[in-house]
């Protein structure tokens, strides 16, 4: 079994919001992923989507997108990104996906001998009084997938960890995020929401004995990154 990941996505094929207008990199990424998926991914392998899945509004109209992700290859899992505005009842999330599609929401999922865990997290760079309440919550919320993933874990098996914000600045400092990562001994993270030619962004990093992986999808030139 093998784990990729990828993120924000943004589809839009219930509504007129191309990402084109963002740059050349936007031009067709669409099909540029899926040809890259259906090339690399096998049906007993998973796919990690770490957030900014679609630009919908209500599940209704996100499921248009999220059809259009079950139809490749693998098992796939999501987690919420700010973007995902359609994410709201999680059992009415869950009772709409296929069986080769899953929602992470302060819970943990088992494939084989690898565990994933985690949350969209959220702003921590020049933040305001509500950014602090937002991050204090979201902190939390890492911290009940990440205790779900301890009970699960047994010797030998990885930990994965997915967040949609970056757990640090861009100076790549520590964090109150990557300190629950090191204390719950997460192996890989991998984060989104990074974008354009001039972000301050860095792909791959080891950090205190973790190994984090951008995976927006324009960052990554519309290709899944390979991660276990």
């Amino acid at each position: 079994m093998k784990v990729f990941a990828i993120s924000d996505l943004h589809l839009s094929f219930s509504s007129d919001k191309p990402m084109d207008i963002f740059g050349g990199a936007w031009d067709n990424y669409w099909q540029k992923i899926c040809e890259d998926w259906q090339a690399k991914v096998e049906d007993e392998d998973v796919v990690l989507i770490a957030g900014d899945i679609s630009w919908a509004m209500s599940l209704e109209n996100a499921l248009v997108d999220i059809k259009e992700i079950e139809k490749l290859k693998g098992n796939k899992v999501f987690i919420k990104g700010n973007h995902d505005y359609w994410w709201a009842s999680l059992a009415k999330i869950r009772a709409a996906l296929d069986d080769k599609t899953f929602v992470i929401q302060n819970d943990a999922l088992r494939f084989g001998n690898c565990i994933i865990a985690g949350s969209r997290l959220w702003n921590i760079v020049n933040q305001t009084s509500e950014d602090k309440t937002i991050c204090k919550r979201e902190a939390m919320r890492l911290e009940m997938s990440l205790e779900k993933a301890q009970s699960m874990r047994n010797e030998g098996d990885i930990l994965i960890a997915m967040c949609h914000f970056p757990p640090f600045d861009a100076t790549l400092a520590d964090s109150e995020y990557t300190a629950i990562f090191e204390k719950y001994k997460v192996d890989s993270v991998v984060y989104g929401h990074l974008h354009g030619k001039d972000c301050r962004a860095v792909k791959y990093l080891e950090k205190n004995g973790i190994k984090y992986y951008l995976t927006s999808c324009d960052q990554i030139d519309n290709k899944l990154v390979r991660i276990l």
